[in-house]
Order: structure tokens, then C-alpha cells, then sequence
């Protein structure tokens, strides 16, 4: 079982940015990959960025150029630096993981943390 937390969510300006951390805790060493998710009102939850155990990136295009997601192995945490922040990024941001279980790969969500972008 893995748990994540996820905080550095807040209300930022248009053009400002910000760091999300995810801190992973029990199983942590069963994880294959992790991401972040985010959804906002009215729409459906999406992929915004993923690392792999192996250190490979995607992002949604959305978001290609102006947001970067990392790790940090000793601190069993997951990064997400978002800059140049539109309004349009607006939306809970949800941590991700995906381990392996006794019979398939589980995934784990954090409570989700708030992004607003606003002037």
C-alpha cells in the first residue's frame, strides 16, 4: 500500500509560478511509475505529467515548455515546477502512483491539493 500526500498547491498570479510535492509513504519501493493528474470544474480528470521508475518523462501538451516533473529518490517525493501559470491551469492537482501488487499494478491517489491562477 502506498499513500501519498501532496502539498505547495495556492493561489498564484497569471505568468507566476509554482512547486507541487508529493510525499510517498509505505510500499514505496513496489513503485513502477508516477504522476500528476489534475481536474478542474466541469471537466474530466487528465494526465498533466508522469516519471517513470526509470526516469522517462511525457507531459500533456498542455503544459509541454512550462512545467517539469522530478524526483527525488531520498525523499520519496515527486515534484511538479509549474511556470509561466495560465488560468487556464486552474484545477486540483492530484499525486499518482502506480506500484506492483501480488496481481496487478495498483494506483494510488493523493487528497489532491488546489491550484488557482488568478489575478
Amino acid at each position: 500500500q502506498v499513500q501519498l500526500v501532496e502539498s505547495g498547491g495556492g493561489l498564484v498570479q497569471p505568468g507566476g509560478s509554482l512547486r507541487l510535492s508529493c510525499a510517498a509513504s509505505g510500499s514505496i519501493f513496489s513503485i513502477k511509475a508516477m504522476g500528476w493528474y489534475r481536474q478542474a470544474p466541469g471537466k474530466e480528470r487528465e494526465l498533466v505529467a508522469a516519471i517513470t521508475s526509470g526516469g522517462s518523462t511525457n507531459y500533456a501538451d498542455s503544459v509541454k515548455g512550462r512545467f517539469t516533473i522530478s524526483r527525488d529518490n531520498a525523499k520519496n517525493t515527486v515534484y511538479l515546477q509549474m511556470n509561466s501559470l495560465k488560468p487556464e491551469d486552474t484545477a486540483v492537482y492530484y499525486c499518482n502512483a502506480d506500484s506492483v501488487g501480488p496481481i496487478a499494478t495498483m494506483r494510488s491517489w493523493g487528497q489532491g491539493t488546489q491550484v488557482t491562477v488568478s489575478s
